[in-house]
């Protein structure tokens, strides 16, 4: 029962992006196309799984048992940097074309405050790893529907007759905060 709970609220009463709006910059940047959408939501959800479980362990067994836990944001910077480089490198080797779509939003994931406030998160909302994994995955869950929607959203919208002056990123904003209001049902 604690899972699905945690499922419902990391994916619709606690959407990083539409309820929480973190991680706007990529949400807004990536979400043209839904392929590369999809493709950094993966990304992010990758990031996410793995700071949560890094940055939950390192909390725990180092900076907590060193009683240095004021350390706790540089080091979770650090871990998420070293994160991003290494599935940057995994991108260029197996899917060039992915890495290529994604741009220089790749290099923002390390930025990407989504996933320092999941590693945030979780030293106060879960009581031990395993559920600091689900969250972070369940976290990034959330993320990818978000992003996902949108970009499907903005495909039809490219399609469709838009009054010029809210032709692109206005009407992209519109949309964003319809879809904000649409989750915001579930809080």
């Amino acid at each position: 029962m604690e899972i699905i709970a945690l499922f419902v609220a990391a994916v619709f009463t606690n959407n990083f992006i539409l309820v929480q709006t973190v991680g706007i910059c990529p949400f807004l940047g990536v979400s043209k196309k839904t392929e590369s959408a999809l493709g950094m939501g993966v990304a992010v959800t990758f990031v996410m799984v793995l700071a949560s479980l890094f940055t939950y362990a390192i909390n725990t067994w180092v900076l907590a048992t060193l009683k240095i836990e004021f350390m706790q944001t540089i080091v979770f910077i650090f871990v998420i940097a070293s994160l991003v480089q290494m599935l940057e490198m995994i991108l260029k080797k197996i899917s060039p074309s992915l890495y290529a779509s994604l741009g220089v939003y790749l290099p923002l994931i390390t930025t990407n405050c989504a996933i320092l406030g999941i590693a945030q998160a979780n030293l106060t909302a879960v009581s031990n790893l395993f559920m600091a994994v689900l969250n972070g995955a369940f976290a990034g869950i959330g993320f990818t529907l978000a992003i996902f929607l949108m970009s499907g959203i903005r495909e039809k919208l490219d399609k469709v007759d838009v009054p010029r002056p809210f032709k692109g990123f206005p009407i992209t904003l519109i949309t964003a905060c319809f879809m904000a209001m649409a989750f915001g049902v579930f809080a």
